[in-house]
């Protein structure tokens, strides 16, 4: 199908936090953060929104013309962070001071996250739950993907739901080895896909 797309801009930012918290308020990890619904309600938006500002500010956000999906990314760089990353514990500060799983999320995600090579990283993909089965989402990762692929980069992502990680299969994308394991909660696969035509695969 054809889906019009573009950047996604300040201006959009309320319709696409709106849309990252209908599409991820009961996800798996969301519920792990937030596990009282009445909170959830509450907390949720304030931390798709965090989310939002750094792909906002540091990366790439594609959106679906009709702003029924969208796609957080970052361009990341080979190499690790010449300082610590204190960026888990200001989205805590910002969105729940006193829930550190808002934290440990991001922590336990970042020690997982590959530093070899540069590539780009989906941190967040959403489409509003009315639309899904559209293949809106596979159209907003190929136009990535294709991207890499002539570029000769890799791509890199955390699936939350083993439904998530059997779409990102088929996209190429390849499981680690070895899920993110949240603390009396459920698992992220990291998935590595190497650029069509590229190198040989990361090693886990």
């Amino acid at each position: 199908m054809g889906v019009a797309i573009r950047r996604a801009r300040e201006a959009d930012r309320e319709a696409v936090t709106r849309l990252l918290d209908e599409a991820f308020r009961d996800d798996p990890v969301s519920s792990w953060v937030f596990p009282g619904r009445e909170a959830r309600l509450v907390k949720h938006p304030l931390l798709m929104g965090a989310f939002l500002d750094v792909a906002l500010s540091e990366g790439y956000v594609d959106l679906a013309e009709d702003g029924s999906a969208a796609a957080l990314w970052l361009s990341v760089p080979a190499g690790e962070p010449e300082e610590p990353d204190d960026g888990p514990a200001l989205m805590r500060q910002a969105v729940d001071p006193d829930n550190e799983r808002v934290e440990a999320v991001g922590r336990l995600t970042a020690a997982a996250h590959p530093s070899e090579r540069p590539h780009e990283y989906l941190m967040l993909i959403a489409v509003s739950p009315q639309r899904q089965g559209e293949g809106l989402g596979t159209a907003l990762i190929q136009q990535v993907l294709e991207r890499c692929d002539r570029e000769g980069l890799p791509a890199y992502l955390e699936a939350s739901s083993a439904r998530s990680r059997g779409l990102y299969e088929r996209l190429g994308f390849a499981f680690r080895g070895r899920t993110v394991d949240l603390p009396e909660g459920p698992p992220m696969w990291p998935m590595w896909r190497e650029p069509r035509g590229g190198t040989a695969p990361l090693e886990s």
